[in-house]
């Protein structure tokens, strides 16, 4: 079965660094670009950040540019989001999707979801 498992969340304080981890099975996902999205309590799903797996072209909202960056290890099948100088509005689950579309920012566009890790942030 297809499987996407985040992990890598939890507690920090505002200025603050984690590293989120997608682990996929299940399928090759080397014509998917992956994901990152983000949802807080009463706030719609939001973008993160997405890379290809073909050429690693990276996109990001705009508010994290500068301080997250995706990457992937492809001997892993996986993909990390590194968050550096985290802010309080971070906090939220964060979500690792597949989606064979080219309009990554949107995500109706995704096919897999993982189950989400948390990260709060604190001030």
């Amino acid at each position: 079965q297809v499987q996407l498992v985040e992990s890598g969340g939890g507690l920090v304080q505002a200025g603050g660094s984690l590293t989120l981890s997608c682990a996929t099975s299940g399928r090759t996902f080397s014509r998917y670009a992956m994901g990152w999205f983000r949802q807080a309590p009463g706030k719609e799903r939001e973008f993160v950040s997405a890379i290809t797996w073909s050429d690693g072209t990276t996109l990001y909202r705009d508010s994290v540019k500068g301080r997250f960056t995706i990457t992937r290890v492809n001997a892993k099948n996986t993909v990390y989001l590194q968050m550096n100088s985290l802010k309080s509005e971070d906090t939220a689950i964060y979500y690792c999707a597949a989606t064979p579309s080219g309009w990554v920012r949107n995500p109706v566009e995704y096919n897999y979801w993982g189950q989400g890790t948390q990260v709060t942030v604190s001030s």
